[in-house]
């Protein structure tokens, strides 16, 4: 029998991002077509006045990170949901909804620059003012496994070309 816990966690920064509103951010920080720019989005985290800027030290010489983050404007989850990319509805652990039982998420971007306590990054995905939980180094030979299936995706992929994604909603 499990024990199941809560589980609170304190943001260890807010990201500033050009996106304010859902339609206007990619599904994917690399896919950027149909955004305003076309390119990857560059975005700030400044380090919570709580945290001491030596965390970040030797973090300079990686040239991706991944944050943790809370889906902070979440409004519930649903167990099935539609990817934007079409097809059937998927059970939302097989998707990257931001629409889950535990609202956070993760995504790998580019780490630009450190300056003290902040952080440049290049390639977001996220909204302005979403609470970052953690930071992990992204590091090639144990994140990136280029030959690993994708299940439905790859089905995807076969009919509408690899790495295919749509841009941004468009406002109705």
């Amino acid at each position: 029998m499990s024990h199941l816990s809560q589980f609170s966690y304190q943001p260890i920064g807010i990201l500033r991002s050009p996106y304010t509103r859902r339609i206007d951010a990619p599904h994917q920080g690399t896919v950027v077509e149909g955004t305003e720019s076309g390119q990857p989005a560059l975005a700030t985290m400044e380090l919570a006045e709580w945290l001491d800027e030596q965390v970040v030290q030797d973090l300079s010489g990686f040239e991706r990170v991944w944050l943790i983050f809370a889906f902070h404007l979440s409004e519930g989850w649903k167990k099935v949901v539609k990817p934007p990319r079409g097809g059937p509805k998927r059970g939302v652990l097989a998707t990257r909804s931001p629409h889950r039982p535990n609202a956070i998420g993760l995504t790998a971007v580019e780490l630009v620059a450190i300056e003290g306590r902040r952080l440049q990054l290049r390639g977001v995905d996220l909204l302005d003012g979403t609470p970052v939980l953690d930071i992990k180094p992204y590091v090639p030979y144990a994140d990136a496994f280029p030959d690993a299936r994708a299940g439905w995706i790859d089905e995807l992929d076969a009919r509408q070309g690899r790495n295919s994604a749509p841009g941004p909603k468009k406002p109705r």
